[in-house]
């Protein structure tokens, strides 16, 4: 009677196990990889960032600027649409003995299957939901830019930045287009548990064909050099 009581006892353990494993690995959350852009009060991850300004027409043709960012996730708040967003502050300073001071205060959520940031006003969809190489979506779509067709590729990969190594990444391409006149190569990379950890930005006009011969354009490198809460 003992034993048969035993079986019945380990078999609804195992039941039980069974079940909460599969709604571990049913978890919504999970499957759809938000964690690739995961919002913790507190957070704060640093870039070195190069800023390269053409104009043909300026003093300075092609300007150079290298600085440091710091963007933290802030306090929550409703945003005008009635949902609780966070404060995406960003903070900068050209030299690592400097202090940091604000440079922007933006604003950040995830919501249904959309990572949003809303920068100089704007509603950019960073990353959409589930993370899958079939997964498009138009970065603008909430605003009045030119649409931008963004796709997922190199899933789930381990890379290392400035000898930070991350065990899942993912890399966003939201431009790759060339012709007579102008030259665009935009993606971000993003780490699982983390965020943004790379950004590589290149609008450009150009003579011929000629991605070095440059009228006038913007260039933005981002790398993460350090992270923390």
């Amino acid at each position: 009677m003992n034993r048969r009581l035993g079986i019945v006892v380990s078999l609804v353990v195992l039941l039980l196990t069974a079940s909460a494993c599969e709604k571990e690995l049913l978890n919504p959350q999970q499957f759809m990889y938000t964690s690739y852009y995961e919002i913790k009060q507190g957070r704060y991850i640093d870039y070195k960032v190069t800023e390269i300004t053409h104009n043909e027409d300026a003093t300075i043709k092609h300007d150079t600027s290298i600085y440091f960012m710091r963007c933290i996730i802030g306090d929550t708040f409703v945003d005008n649409a009635g949902r609780v967003a966070y404060e995406y502050i960003r903070l900068k300073r050209f030299s690592e003995s400097e202090p940091w001071a604000q440079s922007d205060l933006w604003s950040t959520i995830v919501e249904s299957n959309k990572a949003e940031l809303v920068e100089e006003n704007q509603r950019i969809v960073k990353l959409f939901f589930p993370v899958s190489k079939y997964t498009e979506w138009n970065a603008n779509m909430f605003n009045t830019d030119t649409k931008m067709n963004c796709f997922y590729k190199n899933m789930h990969k381990a890379k290392t930045f400035n000898g930070l190594s991350f065990d899942s990444t993912l890399v966003v391409n939201q431009d790759s287009s060339r012709n007579l006149i102008q030259y665009k190569r935009k993606y971000e990379v993003y780490a699982n548990h983390l965020g943004l950890i790379k950004k590589y930005y290149k609008d450009l006009a150009i003579n011929n064909f000629d991605t070095l011969n440059i009228s006038s354009g913007k260039e933005i490198f981002m790398e993460i050099i350090n992270f923390g809460e």
